[in-house]
């Protein structure tokens, strides 16, 4: 959702820096997981709670300034231009950033999974960046399929209706997501 509405509002460069913001959280994820400071916030309720909860409020929070966004479109059917002030590179960068790194779930997914992929006779931390990089990779084209797609279907989000719509929509995702995250307790 977030590079759904990124794309819409600033354009296609804006959805690329949201993937390097994921990409780059999930090197952060994958380095903190492969030295075992994962291993703290997995085990630690408070620290896991912390990130947990920090993340919930980012959702939220992204999730209630699209609500707003959404509410304050005129219903308008005329189409509209691009966001006056479309989101920087640097702006967008950084909500992919934190969209991800400040889930929690990625760093138990590392530690949950990767240890049944790295063969016993290999170095274990060569292996789990191995297993990031190719992690990420996958990632990055999935999502840069997502940014060209979205890119293509412009015109259309630039409607008055859609754009509200989309708005609203990502906000309520956002929003679910962000309750979601607050309630979720890791199974032990």
């Amino acid at each position: 959702m977030l590079i759904a509405t990124t794309v819409s509002s600033s354009g296609r460069g804006a959805g690329f820096a949201n993937i390097a913001g994921f990409f780059t959280a999930f090197y952060v994820h994958g380095a903190l997981s492969t030295l075992g400071i994962s291993i703290v916030l997995v085990e630690s309720a408070t620290a896991f709670a912390i990130v947990k909860y920090l993340g919930a409020a980012y959702l939220c929070w992204i999730g209630m300034k699209s609500l707003v966004a959404a509410l304050r479109g005129s219903g308008a059917i005329a189409t509209i231009a691009p966001q006056r002030k479309p989101r920087s590179l640097a702006k967008a960068f950084v909500d992919g950033f934190l969209t991800n790194g400040l889930n929690p779930k990625v760093s138990m997914f590392y530690l949950a999974i990767f240890p049944h992929f790295i063969p016993l006779n290999d170095h274990p931390a060569a292996s789990a960046l191995l297993l990031v990089f190719l992690h990420s990779m996958i990632n990055l084209v999935w999502f840069g399929a997502m940014v060209l797609l979205f890119s293509r279907l412009t015109k259309v989000a630039r409607h008055a209706r859609f754009e509200r719509w989309l708005k609203g929509i990502a906000g309520i995702v956002f929003i679910g997501f962000g309750c979601k995250l607050a309630t979720y307790r890791p199974s032990v």
